[in-house]
């Protein structure tokens, strides 16, 4: 048995998920056609056919759940919740209500009769049915596929005044059968079970984010069910990697950099330094997207990872200066990150991202350590991306990675974040290449 053998991931169990799902759109555009339909005895008998699916849905979903070989404790209690649903009293009623409901008007025969303009309509007197002969006549010269000449109406016609009037006579042929229809919609009027109705909606996720990243498993990337607590802060993962970002280069055919980090005993704030374009923004978003994905229960890019169940994960990114805000970019900085400390819990994870760079380096080291501080006093996990090295060795609680370069030729990211101390040059280097002071520039001034 594979780990996933008893999981969304399970093959059948994912096609009988999505057999289920199918049946519940079905379902709900029966439901939004009845409102935009005129007539009552039309409405109820779209109405019948909308719990009719329902019916077989559930029916179909009990059955395929019991024979599933689950170890997802999400899906098992779902299944215990399903069965019970299935044999409780309403659902049974409403089971056997629909299926009598439907033997009732199969079994109505009527005659409409057309002369001129006068429509009468009376019961079925055994008249030959000459819908059968005509078409066995025609069935021999039917030869192999042929195209489909049938005429599809929108939903959206309805029934004409002509076919409710008809369909008013029938109903006054066999009263005692449409006023059970009456009162069969009635009585079910809401017969959508609402947990049901959440979890058809809610696994949808699932399904998409599974199909997501179907393309990512099948170039070789590596995804795992993390282990999780929401007491422990030892983390760890292996061969990590931003989602958005490995589906784009897939998609280009490129190759995907992978990324490990780990955090352990006192440690709880991640520092990442190193040249622009080194990858720094991206290990940020890869640490909140494994967070957030551990907390929905969704396989995690890596190969194996130990993660924080957090009750919030706030971030803080760069963002473009609003004029209407009218406040600048150190103040709008200094207000932001005020508010999401304000927000933070010891069970929260926060995510910086090269704050205060509008200011002196000075007055960006002095606040960015307070804000570090502050942190470390609430205990939380943090991604602190900064150029200013020195923030890595705050104090026990932080730890330092760097983004690297190619040693023969600085200019050239690696795209790789490890953990090491960090070596001073990532904010003297980016400095240097804003004012074209690095040593390849000079070299191009020099020759010309």
């Amino acid at each position: 048995m594979t780990e996933n053998s008893g999981t969304l991931e399970n093959e059948s169990l994912f096609e009988n998920i999505q057999s289920f799902a199918s049946r519940m759109r079905t379902i709900r555009r029966y439901i939004a056609l009845i409102d935009k339909l005129y007539y009552k005895l039309h409405k109820e008998g779209w109405f019948s056919e909308a719990a009719e699916v329902y019916c077989e849905a559930i029916v179909s979903l009990a059955h395929d759940l019991n024979l599933a070989n689950l170890t997802s404790r999400g899906l098992m209690n779902f299944r215990e919740y399903v069965t019970q649903y299935s044999n409780s009293a309403g659902f049974t009623s409403l089971l056997a209500e629909t299926k009598k409901v439907k033997d009732d008007f199969s079994a109505l025969r009527y005659c409409v009769l057309i002369k001129g303009n006068c429509v009468k309509v009376r019961k079925y007197e055994s008249e030959t049915d000459y819908s059968i002969e005509v078409q066995a006549t025609f069935e021999k010269f039917k030869q192999a596929a042929v195209k489909d000449y049938k005429v599809k109406f929108p939903a959206r016609w309805g029934m004409n005044h002509i076919q409710a009037q008809i369909l008013d006579f029938v109903a006054k042929l066999y009263p005692d059968t449409f006023l059970r229809l009456d009162d069969y919609c009635a009585q079910h009027g809401n017969f959508l079970d609402e947990t049901l109705a959440v979890f058809d909606r809610e696994i949808q996720f699932y399904v998409a984010y599974l199909e997501y990243i179907s393309n990512l498993k099948h170039a070789g990337l590596a995804f795992c069910y993390p282990r999780t607590s929401v007491t422990d802060k030892n983390l760890h993962d292996y061969e990590g990697f931003d989602i958005a970002l490995a589906h784009k280069l897939v998609t280009q055919g490129s190759s995907v950099v992978s990324i490990d980090f780990y955090l352990e005993g006192r440690e709880r704030i991640i520092v990442v330094s190193g040249p622009n374009q080194g990858g720094k923004t991206t290990f940020a978003r890869t640490f909140g997207q494994l967070h957030y994905l551990a907390g929905l229960g969704c396989p995690v890019p890596g190969t194996k990872a130990r993660l924080f169940l957090a009750d919030k994960i706030l971030t803080h990114f760069e963002k473009e200066e609003d004029i209407k805000s009218h406040r600048g970019k150190l103040k709008d900085d200094l207000v932001r990150i005020h508010d999401i400390l304000d927000q933070a819990t010891p069970g929260s994870v926060i995510i910086i991202n090269e704050i205060f760079t509008s200011t002196t380096l000075q007055d960006a080291v002095f606040l960015n350590k307070q804000v570090l501080k502050k942190i470390i006093g609430l205990d939380l996990l943090c991604v602190c991306v900064s150029f200013i090295d020195e923030l890595a060795s705050l104090s026990e609680n932080t730890v330092s990675m760097v983004s690297t370069v190619v040693p023969e030729n600085p200019a050239l990211r690696t795209f790789k974040i490890v953990r090491r101390p960090a070596d001073g040059l990532s904010y003297a280097l980016s400095i240097a290449e804003k004012y074209r002071l690095t040593y390849y520039c000079l070299m191009e001034r020099l020759k010309s």
